[in-house]
């Protein structure tokens, strides 16, 4: 039976309540993306609120997290009020589809580990299938989103499968998002790539940066350098 909790160097993850459990993708993902300079950041699909709180871990910046789900909403409520940034990260109860900011806010980054498995069939076994299916936000939503909210030079920073990540760069060119960096992850050196980390922004980049990272090299638990140096700040474990 998986943990109720996750314990991370500078914060705990309460998963008990939450559709979703803390994943190797959202870690990749939190550890990778440039947040550093952000002055406001908008985490889509928060969950338990891990994205979140990594972007507050590694910025001094204000972060919007929503939630359409109200189990996992409270508890990455939770999550966040117990964590040492509290006071810079707000919750909301609401789909990407129905937020709207106030004024002209704009985000200097948006932060994302979207739904996917756009073609499998729907598991019928309740929330957690619907939202990992593109079924509760599409990728059409989720890329509106990013050109109405992003800043003329914010980025939009998120993980998919890599059958999903050529799809997805071609319905981003259509609004004018284009990749910047991207970096493919293998479990192991003899498996092939399963995860694509990207970043995309408004225009077009002179080139799309591209690296590639193996997570376990020479056995199981036995991690890379790369992984290490990557996560170190946030597992417990390095």
């Amino acid at each position: 039976m998986a943990n109720n909790y996750f314990a991370f160097k500078q914060f705990t993850l309460h998963q008990e309540h939450s559709a979703f459990r803390v994943t190797t993708d959202s870690v990749l993902l939190g550890a990778w993306a440039d947040v550093k300079n952000a002055g406001n950041i908008l985490d889509i699909g928060t969950g338990t609120g891990l994205l979140a709180l990594m972007a507050a871990q590694r910025s001094g910046a204000r972060i919007v997290a929503i939630e359409p789900d109200r189990n996992s909403f409270m508890q990455a409520g939770l999550n966040i009020t117990a964590s040492p940034w509290y006071d810079r990260i707000t919750v909301l109860n609401t789909s990407i589809q129905e937020y709207h900011t106030t004024g002209s806010l704009f985000f200097d980054v948006i932060i994302t580990n979207p739904p996917y498995f756009v073609d499998s069939l729907l598991n019928p076994s309740g929330v957690r299938a619907r939202t990992r299916h593109t079924v509760s936000m599409g990728y059409a939503d989720l890329i509106d989103a990013a050109a109405r909210l992003l800043a003329p030079v914010g980025k939009l920073h998120l993980v998919l499968p890599v059958n999903e990540a050529a799809r997805f760069i071609e319905l981003v060119s259509e609004y004018d998002l284009h990749c910047s960096k991207r970096m493919i992850v293998r479990p192991t050196p003899e498996k092939p790539p399963a995860r694509v980390l990207m970043s995309l922004q408004h225009g077009t980049p002179l080139s799309c940066e591209e690296t590639e990272m193996v997570i376990e090299k020479g056995g199981r638990h036995l991690y890379s350098d790369e992984y290490v140096s990557l996560t170190k700040d946030f597992y417990l474990k390095f």
